[in-house]
């Protein structure tokens, strides 16, 4: 594994085999690839998978590591499935990309003030990443309505970003339990 630099430009080479976590398929960075990152929440990539572009924002373990999600698009382009081992290159990036909205934050974006769109639009990409997934780390329906109202009332009142949020955590529930990423099977 190769490594230079400490923030944007830093540049991380690994080899990992690629699991699958539910219907997640993923590759996990190896220790030493995640301590040459700058964080040990999100971070922002983009990189090759066995010489196939992606960008991507890392996702923390909630163990002080790191996991990418292969998109099926990018799994395909690169010939891979679960048990093999993938190649990979990541870049720390400055510029994040747009978060995925859920359909339940978006359509609460949608009818809020016109002051809380304003917001949202002003805030930074990775603080829309962190309210995305403030949101996304609860599979308890309830739990996951009263989130979205909270969003829109805190983006309201000033707000950028969620609070008292372990922003080291792995928050998808689909991938994760009590916060840690889950091992593969």
């Amino acid at each position: 594994m190769a490594c230079m630099s400490s923030k944007a430009g830093t540049m991380v080479r690994f080899n990992s085999s690629v699991s699958v976590v539910g219907s997640t398929t993923m590759v996990r960075l190896t220790d030493q690839a995640s301590r040459s990152l700058p964080s040990r929440g999100q971070v922002s990539v983009r990189g090759t998978l066995n010489g196939h572009e992606f960008q991507t924002v890392v996702e923390p373990d909630g163990l002080r590591g790191h996991w990418i999600r292969i998109a099926p698009e990018l799994q395909q382009d690169a010939g891979l499935e679960a048990g093999d081992s993938a190649s990979v290159t990541i870049e720390v990036t400055p510029e994040w990309p747009e978060p995925e909205l859920p359909p339940d934050l978006r359509a609460a974006l949608e009818v809020a003030p016109k002051a809380v769109r304003e917001s949202w639009h002003d805030i930074t990409p990775m603080a829309r990443w962190e309210w995305v997934r403030w949101v996304n780390a609860t599979a308890n329906p309830e739990t996951r309505g009263r989130r979205v109202e909270v969003s829109i009332s805190k983006l309201d009142s000033g707000k950028r970003r969620p609070c008292c949020f372990d922003l080291s955590a792995c928050t998808d529930p689909s991938v994760s339990k009590s916060g840690k990423l889950v091992p593969e099977k």
